[in-house]
């Protein structure tokens, strides 16, 4: 019984984490268009994202820290950009 118990801790916690580790990606601020189609740590990115100084700044701004778009790269890259 006490296995069980344990078993059903285990998933619930699973659950969580799941849930939880999805948040940011699912909200509506990070919901990109179709063309956005490589997977980067849960995120979408459109094709040239190697180069986001000539491929993202006309959505994220010159500086990307957000444009039109409202979404800054820093947020998930941090300093790297």
């Amino acid at each position: 019984m006490k296995n069980h118990a344990v078993v059903k801790v285990s998933m619930i916690l699973l659950m969580l984490a799941l849930i939880i580790g999805c948040e940011k990606a699912n909200d509506s601020k990070h919901n990109p268009p179709t063309d956005h189609t490589i997977s980067k740590d849960g995120f979408m990115h459109k094709s040239g994202l190697e180069q986001p100084l000539v491929n993202c700044v006309s959505c994220h701004g010159s500086d990307l820290k957000g444009g039109t778009t409202g979404v800054s790269c820093f947020e998930c890259h941090g300093t790297k950009w």
